[in-house]
């Protein structure tokens, strides 16, 4: 446990179904509220925040409804996705007192600003919550590897995965009551076994760079910055010494 924050610099990948929260489609406004609290609270640690948000709320660029589409399309599709899900999650944050910069790595001048790092460092060095929108710009590529990707541009200390469960488990263990929980991992263990936190891209990148990956429930309140402070339950993937 720590007395201030662990990390200078995070980011936090979040899947565009959590923002659903109980609904079936969309955007649940309680959850995105409160999903928008725990990044301004841990902003309010001095903990400089950039977001990656997933699509699959909208539309999965690798789903079953995709199925007659074809594949680029439908990956541009699914970052067209997360542009709408960065859009609202910033203004959520504006809204709290916490300004939020949305940069898109597909140029769309009327609705946000293009991507770039030393824009995106300078919003950063001001104080603002900087979202990253339109994965990285390329289809076939997953917004884990974007968020992995953003991280090691921003040199981020850590990338954040909030999910359903407090961790890693050795299975779902929504259907499997045996499933083990780790506490650690190496990128290589997570690989090998084909645990499921990020695709193997992903994990790839984030073992090149030294990255660490913090795998913590995103739906317990308090819990991303209880992880900046060292509390809570959470599942640390780092180097393979």
């Amino acid at each position: 446990m720590f007395s201030k924050p662990k990390y200078r610099r995070v980011l936090l990948k979040l899947s565009g179904e959590g923002l659903m929260g109980p609904a079936d489609f969309g955007l649940h406004a309680e959850t995105v509220n409160r999903f928008s609290d725990e990044v301004t609270a841990v902003r309010d640690l001095g903990v400089e925040v950039c977001l990656v948000i997933g699509g699959g709320n909208f539309f999965r660029g690798v789903s079953v409804q995709a199925a007659h589409i074809q594949r680029s399309s439908a990956d541009y599709m699914g970052m067209l996705a997360t542009v709408m899900n960065a859009l609202a999650f910033a203004s959520v944050l504006e809204s709290r007192g916490a300004p939020a910069l949305v940069l898109s790595a597909i140029p769309m001048g009327p609705v946000c600003k293009t991507f770039s790092r030393p824009r995106a460092l300078k919003a950063l060095s001001e104080g603002r919550i900087v979202i990253f929108a339109a994965g990285t710009g390329n289809p076939y590529f997953t917004t884990d590897t974007a968020a992995t990707l953003r991280a090691v541009e921003m040199d981020c200390d850590a990338l954040l995965k909030g999910t359903q469960v407090d961790g890693v488990y050795s299975a779902d263990p929504k259907t499997d009551p045996a499933a083990t929980r780790f506490d650690a991992l190496s990128y290589s263990e997570v690989l090998a076994r084909d645990l499921k936190v990020m695709d193997a891209t992903a994990i790839a990148l984030a073992r090149e760079n030294k990255v660490p990956i913090l795998v913590f429930s995103i739906h317990n309140p308090g819990a991303f910055a209880d992880v900046m402070l060292g509390k809570g339950h959470f599942t640390v993937v780092s180097g393979d010494e």
